[in-house]
């Protein structure tokens, strides 16, 4: 089971110093993966967790990719309704390209309204645009076939039921975020999918937390090693670890967020 990281590429902390320190922190303690989220227009239920200044993830990965050699670099999870399909579809098969087959394409269909009314997209129709996308993305993809380049992997976001269908439908892979893993097990058990990649959170505590719903990710090291286990049990081919809580001060203090990736590097490699 591989391991990716959640970058935060937002915030009042964040710049490109901090986005290549960020790169070269994940790829050399040796994780697979590194993500990145999207938005496009930060409106004020945007801003209130993901403020300016917000790096689009297109072009925030394609410079990565010039900055990592061997990490693989992903969305979680890109808004597919924000953007044409034919655009989305050309940008993610050219930074295939560009990244010597290193990128991986999260997509969901979103949740802030604001933001889609100042994109002029109609909030509750994203199912059905999201749905509309992916078909398009494979059909413009099939029909390049014969190409050189990798496929693109894509894995599809959405807690719901409908999510899931979605990601049995168009994915690669379900991906849920921040789930328990019981709720994970159940939905697995319910809804057999094409591959499951979960992102989950990183939060370390110094006691253990004693809570049914508690979120995978969030314990001392050894819950979280444990939800690991119980995660490549459940047939999870990458974990995303997601080291941000929701304040954007947060940015400004990386430094907690590196130790516990450091730490869950640590006890990896002792395990290898």
């Amino acid at each position: 089971m591989q391991l990716g990281v959640n970058v935060p590429n937002f915030g009042p902390g964040t710049d490109p110093g901090v986005l290549r320190a960020w790169a070269r922190t994940v790829e050399g303690l040796g994780f697979d993966l590194l993500m990145v989220s999207d938005h496009v227009a930060v409106t004020p239920d945007v801003a209130e967790r993901y403020p300016e200044p917000f790096y689009e993830p297109f072009t925030a990965l394609s410079w990565m990719a010039g900055i990592t050699t061997r990490l693989r670099l992903g969305t979680t999870v890109l808004v597919l309704p924000y953007r044409h399909p034919l655009l989305v579809a050309r940008m993610a098969d050219n930074l295939q390209q560009l990244s010597g087959g290193r990128f991986v394409l999260g997509v969901g269909a979103g949740w802030a309204r604001q933001e889609f009314d100042a994109l002029g997209v109609p909030f509750a129709e994203r199912g059905r645009l999201t749905d509309e996308c992916l078909a398009t993305l494979r059909s413009s993809w099939s029909a390049r076939a014969g190409s050189t380049t990798p496929s693109v992997p894509v894995w599809v976001g959405g807690n719901s039921a409908a999510g899931i269908r979605r990601a049995v439908r168009f994915g690669d892979a379900w991906h849920p975020l921040r789930l328990s893993v019981p709720r994970m097990r159940s939905a697995l058990a319910a809804h057999p999918v094409p591959g499951f990649a979960p992102r989950i959170a990183l939060r370390l505590t110094g006691t253990p937390v004693d809570d049914p719903e508690r979120p995978a990710g969030v314990g001392t090291l050894d819950q979280i090693l444990d939800d690991l286990d119980r995660l490549r049990l459940l047939g999870a081919g990458t974990v995303v670890l997601d080291p941000y809580h929701g304040d954007p001060e947060e940015t400004r203090r990386p430094e907690a967020a590196r130790q516990a990736l450091t730490a869950i590097a640590t006890q990896r490699s002792a395990s290898s």
